[in-house]
């Protein structure tokens, strides 16, 4: 940006104040669509998410750390069920505000970088709209968060380098502060953040903007980010390294859909709305062509890049294209700055464009957003050819539903199923009657759901670090994708009890519940068999 232009931040600032206030007016629009989506949700059939519920088991097992997450959605989910019960739109307020807070974010680095207006309008009015930040703020868990955690190091750089030789002392210090708290929380959310910043890293060492870095604040935020990042990291190392046992076992066994860069590419078109890229792709050739905000559109260059070439799962590049679509409201006011709404400042400077983009995610929303009853979905869909875009980033075949929607049916019948046989067994029996499961969506619906139940275990990820909780398997109710047959070596008695599943629930989870009694084995060289970190 040019020496003109850069000036020293203060709340007095009458630009700023206005960006904060239609900030604030694009994320509460945010926020009150997702609470009323939740609303209507439970309304219409659709229940708990799968991993929502095994958040909200490890939020009542806190700890720094877990398997195949960080700790602070545990945290989040704990949060989310004292206050909230067991209130569908109320467990999912956090990540619907964090939602809220990627919008105004979105609009506060757009005026950071010297977008008017139109600028800022135009970006939330993106980041509102796009199809990925619609389904991942739908729901509790840690994606919804990310964007907050990365754009607001942005914004901390971007703001020490816009008062580059005036910012003083304190405010230098304030700024890495927010850089290194931001960082260290994000690390603690998820480890993706650590892709970020060594991206964030490179770039900045590849620009003229690395004299930020040699500063002693610099160091001060750095330090902050590790002091807080600390406590995960004893964790893995006093637990072996689960996590990087679990990546590594998903890589080896092909867990995710490995894409090629093109299909990548066209992944993220769809990911963040096909009407969208407008604004994001003028804003990645903004960002790359300005010398002094060259280092930001590297950032994402380099992150992208990585994220091909470790096959990653193709929405783990979304939280960081709020920066690109703040900067692309820049691109789109700069080229039009001699219309009317653009130089009269009008926040929706573009009504004609902008008419599009919302009447596209409109036509598109139920892909992201599970608005109407399965039966509805699928006829929409597939009238409208939508039905093909459904695809899984996982290689777990789907149903009718896609798993994001698939994954909320059948739980409260396998509850259901399992009270029943528990209760038909006689009082000595059920005192030495445990459940075991196979994976931590049987598992946590039992735990969250069920009443007056043992404790359901497994040895999924988290669950195998809780252990078989004392159980000696002399009798267990177990669900099970196995034959009587098979089960017959390790128990003398099998009996097929029950079955879960439901029409819309995913195929893996058309399951036989068991009955079985006097075990075979030893329990304690079973659990550590059957550990499954995947």
């Amino acid at each position: 940006m040019s020496s003109a232009r850069t000036t020293v931040v203060r709340p007095a600032d009458p630009s700023l104040h206005a960006a904060l206030q239609l900030a604030f007016v694009f994320g509460a629009i945010k926020l009150a669509l997702h609470v009323a989506a939740n609303l209507w949700e439970s309304h219409i059939g659709y229940g708990y998410f799968r991993d929502e519920m095994y958040y909200l088991i490890c939020g009542r097992h806190l700890a720094w750390g877990y398997v195949d997450h960080g700790p602070l959605v545990a945290l989040q989910a704990r949060i989310s069920e004292t206050f909230f019960g067991r209130s569908l739109a109320g467990l999912r307020f956090l990540s619907a505000l964090a939602g809220a807070t990627r919008v105004f974010l979105t609009g506060i680095l757009a005026w950071a970088m010297g977008g008017r207006r139109p600028a800022q309008g135009l970006a939330m009015l993106g980041v509102v709209l796009a199809p990925q930040y619609l389904g991942i703020d739908s729901y509790l868990s840690m994606n919804s968060f990310e964007s907050v955690f990365w754009m607001l190091c942005l914004l901390a750089l971007i703001l020490l380098l816009r008062g580059a030789w005036e910012v003083t002392s304190a405010n230098s210090l304030r700024l890495w502060l927010l850089f290194g708290a931001s960082a260290g929380i994000g690390l603690l959310n998820k480890p993706s953040m650590v892709f970020f910043l060594v991206a964030l890293l490179a770039a900045l060492l590849l620009t003229p903007q690395r004299r930020l870095l040699a500063t002693r604040w610099a160091a001060v935020g750095v330090l902050v980010l590790i002091a807080i990042a600390l406590p995960n990291l004893i964790w893995q190392i006093s637990h072996h390294w689960p996590t990087l046992e679990f990546l590594e076992n998903g890589r080896r066994g092909h867990k995710s859909i490995a894409l090629d860069p093109l299909a990548f590419t066209l992944k993220q078109i769809l990911n963040m709305g096909p009407f969208l890229v407008f604004i994001w792709g003028a804003g990645l050739v903004h960002l790359l062509r300005r010398r002094g905000l060259r280092w930001l559109g590297l950032t994402f260059v380099l992150f992208f890049l990585l994220m091909v070439a470790m096959q990653a799962k193709d929405y783990y590049v979304s939280p960081i294209y709020p920066i690109l679509f703040a900067a692309g409201g820049i691109a789109w006011e700069t080229r039009f700055s001699a219309r009317r709404l653009v130089a009269s400042n009008h926040a929706f400077a573009f009504p004609i464009y902008e008419t599009i983009a919302i009447a596209g995610a409109i036509f598109i929303l139920p892909l992201s957003l599970p608005l109407m009853p399965p039966a509805h979905w699928i006829a929409y869909t597939r009238s409208t050819q939508l039905y093909r875009f459904n695809g899984n980033s996982e290689r777990n075949g789907s149903g009718p539903l896609p798993q994001f929607y698939a994954d909320r049916f059948g739980w409260q019948e396998e509850v259901d199923q399992v009270t029943r046989i528990y209760n038909t067994l006689p009082p000595d029996q059920k005192k030495i009657t445990g459940i075991l499961c196979s994976n931590y969506g049987e598992a946590s619906a039992l735990n969250f759901l069920g009443h007056s139940l043992p404790f359901a275990i497994s040895a999924h990820n988290n669950y195998y670090l809780w252990g078989p909780r004392g159980y000696t398997f002399d009798s267990m109710i177990l669900i099970e994708d196995s034959t009587p047959e098979h089960l017959h070596h390790f128990f003398n008695s099998v009996q097929i009890a029950g079955r879960m599943g439901t029409t819309y629930s995913m195929p893996y989870e058309h399951r036989n519940i068991y009955l079985v009694r006097g075990r075979k084995f030893d329990p304690a060289a079973l659990w550590r068999e059957k550990k499954d970190f995947f």
